[in-house]
């Protein structure tokens, strides 16, 4: 039996599984492999009107656009979008791990299950209701600066949306709340494979259940957090465009200004589409980089990669 009858078998035996997979592939064909075509016109001066084979070609004239004429622009968006990441890996990646093993040590099902449902929630939350909580919340006469007065700890009210220096802390605090439940799911599935056999073991050495979330479950799951945050480095160059572009406003361009949200406003806005996709190919080839590099890195020190 050659291989393509064997293949033809395996289509028909497992053709209802096959059948589930098709619109996922069907999904990812469409809207990431077809619009890579589109990205030559990042090295043309594109004109809808003269489609992208009748553009003029000008190789990488917007890339130097991007990193010479605008440079003043480059370096800040470029700097805010790493260090809001930066800050969301250093709080924010660790929040839903800690969260999962203190979920672990939780032996009451039933208080275990109502705290797991109340941590979802926030993430069904959809991004143009959380910024309008946190416009309102962290508004001069919001409840944030009311609670701070009653306490005595301000004077005057401060208002946070317009202050550049705390967009970061908000931004990334709110996203931690918003998906801390939700990203934990992932580590509690990981705990749940872990052999209770091992914590058999560890009660018998004497270990406590601190030593045994040490010793037992976080190496565990220690796999399991390796691959999740060789994703999350490859992302570093992304900023969720809609909450950034909802919560900013030219007062805090300064630390809020990232690379999506620059895009839009010359790609679209300025209407210079070669710009935008010159930028966002740019942004692409980072975070393509970061992942190779940071698995690479983890095949060599701890033996766990994506491939």
């Amino acid at each position: 039996m050659n291989k393509w009858q064997e293949l033809r078998k395996d289509l028909i035996r497992n053709r209802n599984l096959y059948l589930m997979l098709l619109p996922i592939v069907a999904y990812y064909f469409i809207f990431h492999y077809i619009p890579i075509y589109g990205l030559q016109i990042a090295f043309k001066d594109f004109n809808p009107a003269k489609g992208i084979w009748g553009s003029q070609w000008v190789g990488l004239e917007k890339f130097k656009e991007f990193f010479v004429y605008d440079s003043f622009y480059v370096w800040r968006i470029i700097r805010n979008t790493i260090l809001i990441n930066v800050y969301d890996i250093i709080f924010g990646f660790p929040a839903p791990i800690i969260f999962a093993l203190l979920l672990n040590e939780v032996k009451n099902s039933m208080y275990k299950r109502t705290l797991q449902t109340i941590s979802y929630m926030p993430h069904f939350i959809s991004t143009v209701v959380l910024v309008g909580i946190i416009l309102d919340f962290f508004s001069r006469d919001g409840l944030i600066n009311q609670i701070l007065k009653s306490l005595g700890l301000l004077s005057e009210p401060i208002s946070f949306m317009t202050e550049p220096g705390w967009f970061r802390p908000i931004y990334v605090g709110s996203g931690i709340w918003q998906q801390l439940g939700w990203n934990s799911i992932i580590y509690l599935a990981a705990i749940s494979n872990i052999d209770p056999q091992l914590y058999e073991a560890a009660k018998i050495d004497g270990a406590g259940r601190f030593r045994q979330a040490l010793y037992v479950t976080l190496p565990g799951i220690m796999p399991t957090i390796i691959i999740m945050f060789i994703l999350r480095v490859g992302s570093i160059m992304n900023v969720g465009f809609e909450k950034v572009f909802l919560m900013y406003n030219p007062l805090t361009y300064e630390t809020a200004d990232v690379i999506s949200t620059y895009v839009y406003r010359k790609g679209l806005l300025e209407m210079d589409y070669s710009y935008g996709a010159a930028v966002g190919l740019f942004n692409s080839l980072i975070n393509f980089a970061l992942v190779v590099l940071t698995n690479q890195l983890s095949k060599r020190f701890t033996e766990t990669s994506l491939w």
